[in-house]
């Protein structure tokens, strides 16, 4: 058998034990058990088949990661282009179809989740006092999927201390302000509101439509004065210190959900110059839909209905269907085995978009590079999320500041060499600032990372080693 081969045999799995394979099979009986729910078959309660089904998924998803840890911690790409899922396979097509194929039922044809929503009634009735509907069978898969990969991400990244404190920041946010807390509101009879969204993702916290419904009695004006201040406050200031990472690496449940359960797709994100003019003309175009959507309701509102006049209700709703449902959550999630999984931060997310202009331009922070120690192994640009090709700002010494970089820090995880590093400076020290040396007739520029390796020289010019040509 030759190398090759052996690599794919490898990745298909034939290397699993025992215990392995039992734990493929217990996610295959809930597998099994979801789908006979889903078509409403048998006598059994929708409530005791989602038992079964959720016991078979964590058993064999626990069994799955225990093999973890007799795997060094951190990225493992042994494999990745050889297996069907990871590799945009049949499995991954299938994967992808299957994923969004639950969407466009969840959005578009509930009503075939009856039995599916049915069978989170007793849940349902105890957070939120209430029957289960679609929203929150998906909000309870949502969370379910983040809480679940989140510990395979715990087990992956054990020894990174920076990957272990988001990815817990992450379940926390999704948990409690994205799943309970909203649930808990209905409990007390105010509005459903999630604290960890923000306009313009939570596109329509600033419509007229919103104010109007939060401005009664109760919690309404405190939900209005949160989102008020996060948007117009908090944003700029954290993203000031902290980079958009603060928000779409740690809080950010879109977010939440690509690190954790889109991590094994991270790979494929298209890292080509083309993709990133898309990237750059899409996530701005739909930041310029939000604003001008925003104003024209708020005029309308103004004028008493003269500027849109009944359109405005449908217009809105027209938002809602192809930015919020189609984009990002049907492509956003569904696209994640084809297109990696950032798909909806990278091309639509107009929160993503806001947060880069600021980091990019009044943000402290950076990504350094020491490229004389980079090798070109090129994990940094592969394990990119963002599409990001790291490796070329690596290989130049050249500091990350983009406008789409999430702080994920992955590129520094994986690096072998220890080239990169998630740093906070002063504005004016972001950037490879040079410094000219003049010696004879020969000129040097050294940039900051090269300044930063002798920080306690006290003066550069007085350092310096005399450079003639040969040294160059």
């Amino acid at each position: 058998m030759n190398h090759q081969a052996s690599l794919q045999l490898t990745a298909s799995g034939s290397n699993y034990s025992i215990r392995q394979k039992i734990g493929l099979a217990l996610i295959g009986v809930g597998t099994l058990t979801l789908f006979v729910t889903f078509l409403g078959e048998g006598t059994i309660s929708p409530v005791i088949t989602l038992g079964i089904s959720l016991a078979g998924f964590l058993l064999g998803s626990g069994i799955l990661f225990s093999r973890l840890f007799h795997q060094p911690p951190g990225v493992n790409n042994n494999g990745v282009w050889f297996s069907g899922v990871t590799a945009r396979g049949m499995m991954g097509w299938i994967l992808g179809i299957v994923l969004t194929g639950f969407y466009i039922i969840l959005y578009w044809a509930p009503s075939n989740f009856e039995q599916l929503v049915r069978s989170t009634d007793s849940l349902s009735m105890l957070i939120r006092g209430e029957p289960s509907n679609q929203w929150f069978l998906y909000g309870f898969f949502y969370t379910l999927a983040v809480l679940v990969m989140g510990a395979r991400m715990l087990i992956k990244y054990r020894d990174n201390r920076y990957q272990i404190l988001r990815t817990i920041s992450v379940m926390f946010f999704q948990l409690g302000f994205a799943f309970l807390i909203p649930q808990l509101l209905v409990l007390l009879n105010q509005p459903e509101f999630y604290f960890s969204y923000f306009w313009p993702l939570k596109y329509d916290y600033l419509w007229p439509s919103t104010f109007s419904s939060l401005s009664g009695p109760g919690l309404g004006i405190f939900l209005l004065f949160w989102t008020s201040v996060m948007t117009v406050i908090a944003t700029p200031i954290l993203t000031y210190f902290y980079g958009k990472r603060w928000y779409c690496s740690w809080v950010c449940g879109c977010g939440g959900l690509a690190e954790t359960a889109g991590d094994p797709f991270r790979h494929l994100s298209d890292k080509s110059v083309k993709a990133w003019k898309i990237e750059r003309w899409m996530v701005h175009s739909v930041l310029v839909f939000v604003i001008v959507t925003t104003l024209m309701l708020w005029g309308n509102q103004w004028l008493g209905g003269g500027l849109l006049g009944g359109m405005s209700q449908v217009f809105s709703q027209w938002y809602g269907f192809f930015i919020g449902l189609i984009f990002a959550g049907v492509i956003g999630v569904g696209f994640y085995p084809i297109m990696g999984s950032r798909v909806w931060c990278r091309f639509g997310c107009p929160m993503a978009a806001v947060l880069g202009l600021l980091q990019k331009y009044f943000s402290r922070f950076r990504i350094t590079t020491n490229g004389g120690q980079c090798i070109s192994c090129g994990n940094c640009s592969t394990y990119c999320e963002m599409g990001i090709d790291v490796r070329w700002y690596a290989q130049r010494g050249q500091n990350i500041i983009r406008a789409s970089c999430v702080g994920c820090g992955m590129c520094a995880a994986v690096c072998p060499r220890g080239v990169l590093r998630l740093e906070n400076a002063p504005i004016k020290a972001r950037y490879n600032g040079p410094i000219l040396i003049h010696h004879d007739d020969v000129s040097v520029q050294l940039n900051d990372t090269w300044r930063e390796s002798r920080p306690l020289m006290p003066s550069v010019q007085e350092d310096l080693p005399i450079l003639t040509d040969k040294d160059l």
